[in-house]
């Protein structure tokens, strides 16, 4: 006894649906995995950036407060190049921590599918 083949025809629809669902959802986590990862990397960046900047300030300052008990105009190429590498050290410790804060939910996009497809599949239950 052979299945029908409008049975046989609906569970093949069924299963390649099912599939093509499947395939599209690991293609978007796929993404958001990508988007993270550079998202980490810029952080990374930033936060080196930062501490570079900052610690090379910091000698800088230091060098500055020494030469302040000496002659005269050393001190104006001292002072500028200290403010330069603290506001840019600052500047990428700010981007830095409005990036840590505003940070993503990993994997939201694919979480917010995957509810709208239960919903759907829910929905479709209670028609039948």
């Amino acid at each position: 006894m052979s299945t029908p083949p409008r049975l046989s025809s609906s569970v093949k629809g069924m299963a390649s649906t099912l599939l093509e669902l499947v395939q599209i959802r690991l293609e978007l986590f796929s993404i958001e995995a990508q988007e993270e990862v550079l998202r980490v990397g810029a952080l990374l960046v930033y936060g080196a950036i930062a501490v570079a900047f900052l610690s090379l300030g910091v000698v800088l300052l230091a060098l500055l407060i020494t030469v302040a008990l000496w002659d005269t105009h050393r001190l104006l190429a001292l002072g500028v190049f200290t403010g330069l590498f603290l506001a840019t050290g600052g500047v990428a410790a700010w981007l830095a921590r409005e990036r840590v804060r505003s940070g993503t939910r990993l994997f939201s996009a694919s979480v917010d599918e995957l509810k709208q497809d239960r919903e759907v599949l829910r929905s479709s239950q209670v028609d039948a």
